[in-house]
């Protein structure tokens, strides 16, 4: 917190106790992974623009590169899109709702979206398993291709963690939220038109 206690550290959590500690770690999580494969992708792909048109020759390894990065951020991405409560929602209705009705439908949204989450966990992991299995490797890294899916089963993980300590804070607080630290609400510049 500040001094004036206005804002909260954007990795310090909201949550209590353990909550609070495995709230905190996940965005630690995120954070570091988004932005480091934010600017690798960035350097990567700079290095290779360079490489192409000064020198005529491209990084033999950078499409591949990119691919995995792009993984990594989309699905350690969706994780960040729940904490920060930016995912897109259809509220028309829940917005017309009156609050005693909206606060359970939040903590029963939350719960289902983390059941979902944690199902496509387990399949990914399936699908991963078999990815193993079958002994593919890229081809100009020669890692194997399974490697490069780890992140989908921990973004799933992370995301669906993420719902189930957002069910937790509406549970536990008077106010309805849409993630562990964003209240629900629309901004004033989401009002204009």
């Amino acid at each position: 917190m500040t001094d004036s206690g206005d804002s909260i550290d954007r990795h310090e959590s909201s949550l209590p106790g353990v909550l609070g500690v495995i709230d905190t770690t996940i965005s630690r999580i995120e954070s570091f992974f988004l932005a480091t494969g934010v600017l690798l992708m960035a350097l990567n792909t700079v290095a290779n623009v360079v490489g192409r048109f000064a020198f005529q020759q491209s990084i033999f390894f950078s499409e591949e590169l990119n691919r995995i990065l792009i993984i990594l951020i989309t699905f350690a991405g969706i994780s960040y899109a729940a904490r920060h409560g930016r995912h897109i929602r259809m509220s028309a209705i829940y917005d017309a709702l009156p609050s005693n009705v909206r606060k359970p439908l939040m903590i029963g949204i939350a719960l289902v979206t983390a059941l979902f989450m944690f199902g496509l966990c387990y399949y990914s992991i399936g699908y991963l398993l078999t990815q193993a299995s079958r002994g593919r490797v890229l081809p100009a890294l020669q890692i194997p291709v399974w490697i490069t899916l780890v992140w989908v089963p921990i973004g799933f993980f992370m995301t669906g963690a993420q719902y189930v300590l957002t069910a937790i804070k509406n549970m536990t607080s008077r106010d309805i939220y849409l993630s562990t630290s964003v209240l629900e609400g629309y901004e004033e510049d989401e009002l204009e038109i």
